[in-house]
């Protein structure tokens, strides 16, 4: 049929020719732009997915430019440390030197003392000034605020990270569940079943004993008849040398025998008193050792409790909960470490030798430095560190004689200054406060250099790649294949251009009706 109304041809022909040109027009778009997916309509699954991924890399880029900026601070925070642990070594030096009085000076020692203020004075200045980007680093304002520590319960306490998500503030309780103890041997002073009898309270038979402790060894030569208190002096005496101690079981009753410990409490601590020689009779023997069966607590009268014959006696740790989970003992001292909370607390000796004593209560109210380390805003994703203040006043805390002693009370005139220890001939307390402030140094260094490289470093490396692969994802999803492309508008243009000329064919049928007109 031929007709002229409705040139079916041409309307098929002009819908091929849009289509075409709707996409050569597609093809050009993606050219342009190098992407596939421009508008919803392109792709819509595609422009979801790829949408949540842009928001992925935008967080994990911003999460590695976090880590790399606690790295920078990380690193300017241990380059002060450095100085800081110099300074102790060399003031741990000048200590050292000092204690060798027989061979230096009053005016050498003058000036070692000299030489120290001004190190304490400079380990005080360093912790005050060292900042990064106006935040101080080492003053204490990267630690964290406790409030409520009873120091009848804790003499010391360093929390190292708490995370606060949810939470103003984070209650710790602590509950001894089993007591520190020392080493300890005993000497019963009860002499009524040797033959004789002898007095109750003294060494029946001349002897020779060995005490060794955690120092050192060493022998002492006992008389017949010596009381059980010039026992407990000479063994004192060399105290400094063996760190072993000795006391009546009961200050007053030199029958109630003699109690051999260790000078402090822990499995590191022990106590061995062995007897070198045995009398010729040996009914006159009475230096029979014994220690408590088992690993008990010791009680007040330790004749009560069941004894085993022993030469030797180790200390043991405290055991506590801290929040209901187990802590990790060392002689007075508990610790815990998660990400949540960990701490260190150094116990009263008065606490942690007593389990049936209330549980000790503090809250930590804030502080501490937080690091966003992930692409999203939660607790799994941040890390938190703690960083106390390093100045003189805070360093150290040596337990001695009821109180704390800190590396400021080396200074001139105070308590623990050169002078004074010359004055006492007794330089252990100085050096101890000198080796804990360096112990302090040394392992929150050695705790910044694990945080950064095993958290920043191996955090950045993990973002890094899932940025990476991230970015590969997107880029299949999204970007534009130029070979494919091209192709497709090579194909485009072709079917533009034979569409046209279709069209042209289609719109000039309808002429040919009138070749049948005439």
């Amino acid at each position: 049929m031929t007709r002229i109304n409705t040139n079916v041809p041409s309307m098929i022909a002009r819908q091929r020719l849009n289509r075409s040109g709707d996409d050569l027009q597609i093809r050009l778009e993606r050219l342009s732009t190098g992407l596939r997916i421009n508008r919803g309509k392109d792709d819509p699954a595609g422009l979801i997915i790829s949408e949540r991924i842009s928001t992925e890399l935008k967080g994990i880029n911003q999460a590695i430019a976090n880590s790399e900026r606690a790295s920078s601070v990380i690193a300017t925070t241990e380059g002060s440390l450095t100085e800081i642990n110099d300074l102790l070594n060399s003031i741990k030096a000048l200590t050292v030197e000092a204690a060798n009085s027989g061979a230096i000076s009053d005016e050498e020692r003058d000036a070692n003392q000299l030489q120290i203020d001004s190190a304490i004075q400079s380990i005080t200045r360093i912790a005050n000034t060292a900042t990064f980007g106006g935040q101080k680093l080492l003053d204490g304002s990267l630690g964290y605020i406790t409030s409520g520590v009873a120091v009848s319960t804790i003499t010391k306490s360093n929390i190292t990270a708490a995370s606060f998500i949810n939470a103003g503030s984070i209650n710790v309780s602590v509950d001894v569940i089993a007591s520190a103890q020392k080493g300890s041997l005993y000497l019963s002073g009860d002499n009524s079943a040797i033959a004789g009898p002898p007095a109750d309270g003294i060494i029946v038979s001349a002897t020779t004993i060995q005490i060794r402790g955690p120092l050192g060894v060493r022998e002492l030569d006992l008389l017949s008849g010596t009381t059980l208190s010039a026992v407990a002096s000479s063994v004192n005496a060399l105290a400094g040398l063996t760190g072993v101690t000795a006391e009546l079981v009961s200050a007053t009753d030199q029958s109630s025998g003699l109690a051999f410990r260790s000078a402090g409490f822990g499995s590191d601590n022990f106590v061995s008193v062995e007897r070198l020689d045995k009398p010729a009779n040996a009914t006159l023997d009475n230096f029979n050792l014994v220690k408590i069966d088992g690993n008990a607590d010791v009680p007040a009268d330790i004749w009560t409790a069941t004894t085993v014959a022993a030469t030797r006696d180790e200390g043991r740790d405290v055991q506590a909960l801290i929040n209901g989970n187990v802590a990790s003992g060392d002689g007075l001292q508990i610790s815990v470490g998660s990400p949540s909370l960990a701490l260190k607390l150094d116990l009263a000796e008065s606490y942690a030798t007593d389990p049936a004593l209330a549980v000790s209560t503090f809250d930590i109210t804030g502080g501490g430095s937080l690091y966003q380390l992930g692409p999203s805003v939660n607790a799994l994703q941040q890390s938190n560190i703690g960083i106390q203040s390093t100045a003189a006043e805070a360093l150290g805390g040596v337990f001695k004689n009821g109180a704390a002693n800190f590396l400021s009370s080396l200074q001139t005139g105070k308590a623990n200054s050169l002078a004074a220890a010359d004055a006492s001939r007794d330089y252990s307390t100085l050096s101890e406060i000198v080796d804990a402030s360096i112990d302090e140094i040394s392992i929150l260094r050695g705790r910044l250099g694990a945080f950064e490289r095993n958290v920043l470093e191996a955090n950045s490396r993990s973002l890094q790649g899932a940025f990476e692969n991230l970015t590969a994802s997107q880029s299949l999803i999204r970007d534009a294949d130029f070979a494919a492309e091209s192709s497709e508008l090579t194909r485009a243009q072709i079917l533009q251009s034979s569409g046209t000329t279709v069209l042209s064919l289609a719109n000039q049928q309808s002429q040919q009706v009138l070749q049948l007109l005439g």
